[in-house]
């Protein structure tokens, strides 16, 4: 597999996980998080830099397994993410420190294990690339409300590797997703603060931080500390 790019992911896949094969065939041993969202400037870089805070607050900075990256369906190809965007990471402790835009590509969905994209429109352009990405692409909200009604009771637990654990999280999310609907379909979205003040960014980043927190506690098995 090809490692993540200077920057982008967190672990390095060493640690106890199962092995299996990805979508082209290739061993590993490692659960990719793809975030997704428009220009890959504002949202999405956020919310790949707070995983892999929250990952690493939990399980140190080889994170068990699990690696993080984003990517923008009008990616912004190697720009840097917002000023605002950086501003807002900083408040909540997170490195944005040498973050390059992508812009969106068959190979990142085909070698992700999980997609979480910003709203519905981003998780059906996802979706219609094809690669089989249906069961494993949810907006982030829509993950974080399936995520809330898993019993932690029936996942894996931690001692048999963070990967197992995290499949099956996926497994059993893609299940529930046709009997937990959203209220409504506003729900499901993190609108785009793209040219807004930093006020809105900062309400923007305060929504991706409450969706993701319990995402990282399902996915880990490990909560945040007090």
């Amino acid at each position: 597999m090809t490692a993540p790019e200077a920057g982008r992911g967190i672990g390095n896949g060493e640690g106890a996980a199962e092995i299996t094969t990805t979508f082209v065939g290739l061993p590993r041993d490692s659960f990719r998080i793809l975030h997704v969202s428009t220009g890959n400037v504002c949202r999405s870089p956020i919310t790949e830099r707070l995983t892999r805070h929250f990952v690493a607050q939990r399980l140190g900075v080889l994170g068990g397994g699990l690696i993080v990256e984003s990517a923008g369906t009008w990616g912004h190809e190697g720009a840097p993410m917002e000023s605002n965007a950086e501003t807002v990471l900083a408040d909540f402790g997170a490195d944005a420190s040498g973050f390059v835009g992508r812009e969106l590509l068959d190979e990142h969905v085909i070698r992700a294990d999980l997609v979480l994209t910003a709203t519905r429109d981003h998780r059906a352009q996802v979706i219609s690339m094809g690669h089989s990405a249906g069961l494993r692409t949810f907006t982030l909200k829509e993950f974080t409300r399936l995520v809330k009604a898993i019993d932690p009771a029936t996942l894996p637990p931690l001692e048999e590797g963070v990967v197992i654990r995290a499949r099956a999280l996926v497994r059993a999310a893609a299940a529930l997703r046709g009997w937990l609907l959203a209220p409504t379909a506003e729900a499901d979205e993190v609108y785009d603060p793209y040219g807004a003040p930093l006020p809105f960014f900062r309400s923007v980043g305060g929504e991706i931080h409450e969706a993701l927190d319990p995402v990282v506690t399902a996915l880990t098995g490990v909560a945040a500390r007090a």
